[in-house]
């Protein structure tokens, strides 16, 4: 009878097997689509055999442990590459709209408005007394300041942009890292009861490769199976259960930034004085942003800014040698706001020339109608060698920043194509590790309803051995 009932218990426990790992099944199945996701696997062990005599008379399996089909130094170097593509990513997104800023293709741009200026100087050094002549070169100078402050509130534009792209970033970043926290909680308290916290790991996994995306960071898993990530070199973003919190603001000028522009700062405890990390964050999309913002727009603004002061220096400078249509001695032709951030955005036309094209000057000396010396020099200064020290005409100067802005561009397109290749490739190498195929699971499917059929036929012919028994017993 005892041997009855073992059979019994053989059976229930293989159909309680069978049930485990169906139900595993249709989990694999159920997130086929479910992003992080590594698939599971029911892990059944001999049960202890029993003795009987010199024999030793086995009971069937028991199902050890669920486990997840996972390569974590593969989940590593992944988390790593999709680091690098989140950086070439926010770097290139930003970079993409600068370049539009000088795209010359498509709208007349600041090249052309300046050649526009200069060739209608040389139009009015051949008719200085042509009144239209005057009033092409005020309104060619209208188109060209109008253009520099173009420029320069599009660069603004996209720096303040990009600080709403941060203060986004850095809201998303917390809300990880409290959820990161929060599982670190579930994994350990899991772990504690035995068993491995499959499910909860693939999540924490997952949000750990999106803050690597956003931002550099570091993390380690200790012992106790609760991951500890810091940001850039000194924050430390999650701790146990602990969650940090990173805030963006706008602050004052300095050496890398604008006015205004927004810093990211680290908050230790809600008591604590929060301190900036901005120059530790070299990675993911929010070093990329930052470094666009910081570096690349700054001194794009720097360059322009030199060239409207060069240009409406050297023209002042020479257009104050000569006299205007009315005898007298001429002043400046350009003029620049005091207080302004950006000498571009802050470039207008002098008053004087503004209300009245005939104070714009031509000649060396008065009482010379024909003379046309003044406006030939200042005709000249488009091929002179101004910028840089001398180096580069205000024309090649514009050339090799845009071109600069071209070869920058070209180059983050192309990094970035090519790390978006690395990481598809080594999602597909964990797809095949980790992934879950219908085919496979379909086929594990059926096999485990078999085991199913199969030990609910053996607690049937046990029961039936077991009337047997009883009906001998009757007779």
């Amino acid at each position: 009878m005892s041997k009855i009932n073992s059979m019994m218990d053989t059976g229930r426990r293989s159909m309680m097997n069978s049930q485990t790992a169906l139900q595993t099944v249709g989990h694999n199945i159920a997130n086929k689509t479910t992003e992080g996701f590594s698939r599971q696997r029911v892990e059944l062990q001999t049960s202890e055999a029993v003795g009987s005599g010199k024999l030793r008379i086995g009971t069937g399996s028991k199902t050890a442990l669920i486990t997840r089909i996972n390569n974590p130094y593969l989940e590593k170097q992944i988390g790593g590459e999709q680091a690098k593509l989140g950086y070439y990513e926010g770097r290139g997104d930003a970079m993409v709209r600068v370049e539009q800023v000088y795209n010359e293709q498509v709208n007349k741009g600041l090249n052309s408005y300046m050649g526009d200026f200069f060739n209608a100087f040389r139009e009015f050094s051949n008719n200085p007394e042509n009144l239209a002549t005057r009033t092409q070169v005020k309104e060619t100078a209208e188109f060209l300041t109008r253009d520099f402050k173009r420029v320069s509130k599009q660069l603004s534009d996209i720096q303040r942009d990009i600080d709403q792209q941060v203060i986004t970033h850095i809201h998303e970043i917390n809300e990880i890292a409290r959820e990161v926290g929060n599982l670190n909680e579930k994994v350990q308290s899991i772990q504690i009861a035995g068993g491995p916290a499959n499910d909860e790991r693939d999540r924490r996994d997952l949000l750990i490769k999106q803050l690597g995306e956003k931002i550099n960071i570091r993390w380690a898993e200790g012992e106790d199976g609760m991951v500890t990530v810091s940001a850039g070199n000194s924050a430390l973003l999650v701790a146990g259960y602990d969650a940090k919190t990173l805030e963006a603001k706008g602050t004052p000028a300095n050496d890398t930034k604008g006015e205004g522009a927004v810093d990211v700062f680290y908050l230790s405890s809600e008591r604590a004085t929060p301190y900036s990390i901005t120059n530790q964050i070299v990675g993911g999309k929010l070093g990329g942003l930052l470094e666009v913002r910081d570096k690349i727009i700054n001194d794009l603004h720097a360059n322009v800014d030199q060239m409207a002061v060069t240009l409406g220096e050297s023209v002042n400078e020479l257009h104050r040698q000569g006299f205007d249509a009315y005898n007298n001695k001429a002043g400046d032709f350009f003029s620049f706001q005091e207080g302004g951030e950006h000498y571009a955005a802050d470039m207008y036309i002098a008053k004087e020339v503004q209300e009245d094209v005939g104070r714009i000057a031509s000649g060396l000396i008065p009482n010379a109608p024909a003379d046309n010396r003044v406006s030939t020099k200042i005709s000249q200064l488009q091929q002179t060698a101004l910028m840089d020290e001398g180096r580069f005409s205000l024309d090649d100067f514009y050339n090799s920043m845009v071109g600069q802005v071209g070869i920058q561009t070209k180059r983050t397109q192309t990094a970035q194509d090519a790390q978006s290749d690395i990481v598809k490739q080594l999602g597909n190498i964990r797809e095949s590790i980790s992934g879950v195929s219908l085919d496979e699971e379909t086929t594990k499917l059926i096999e485990y309803q078999k085991a199913f059929d199969a030990a609910a036929r053996l607690i049937r012919t046990a029961d039936e051995m077991f009337d047997t028994v009883l009906n001998l017993k009757r007779m």
